[in-house]
């Protein structure tokens, strides 16, 4: 277990408090979370590149800790109303469909490669400056007109555009199963 990982296995245990803060409506309390588990995304990273601790445990923690949080978030501010759902259902989806493709090509023993696209870090990017920008202005009483239209046409774009570059690598990688 190395100090990157720990620090990792730390942003996963923040989940749930961001979550209680965002349906208590203490967003003062969710928004200091939010930037303390960003801060510790980039601590966990600089010290596995920097002083070469990385693994392959933590390779699998990092991106699944960022996506519990993400996915936590938008859902939580989906449900209290302070984003359209239908970019929660968008966002969520395209996390399921990647995990299910991944599931699927584990079963018939085809394992995929993980291997993030530029389009997806955009679109994490886009998901974390829109959901800061969200929970920035709940906590700080401003509106956030007309930078949240902006980055929630960002995030619906990339993540279309993403769920669909992921999903035609996928069937391509899948279509070299015999049949039995």
């Amino acid at each position: 277990m190395s100090i990157p990982n720990i620090i990792t296995l730390g942003r996963i245990l923040l989940v749930p408090f961001i979550v209680w803060a965002i349906a208590s409506n203490q967003m003062e309390i969710a928004f200091a979370v939010f930037i303390v588990a960003g801060i510790s995304d980039a601590v966990d990273g600089f010290l596995a590149k920097r002083f070469d601790m990385a693994s392959e445990l933590g390779a699998l923690l990092d991106p699944l800790a960022d996506k519990a949080l993400l996915v936590s978030i938008y859902m939580a501010l989906g449900i209290g109303g302070a984003i359209p759902r239908w970019l929660v259902i968008l966002v969520v989806s395209r996390d399921i469909m990647i995990v299910t493709a991944v599931i699927v090509s584990w079963l018939f023993d085809k394992p995929v490669a993980m291997k993030p696209l530029m389009v997806s870090k955009l679109n994490t990017g886009a998901q974390v400056a829109f959901a800061a920008l969200i929970l920035a202005s709940l906590s700080f009483g401003f509106q956030p007109a007309p930078y949240d239209s902006i980055l929630m046409v960002f995030v619906t774009a990339f993540t279309l555009v993403s769920v669909s570059l992921y999903l035609v690598e996928w069937v391509r990688h899948m279509g070299t199963i015999e049949a039995r």
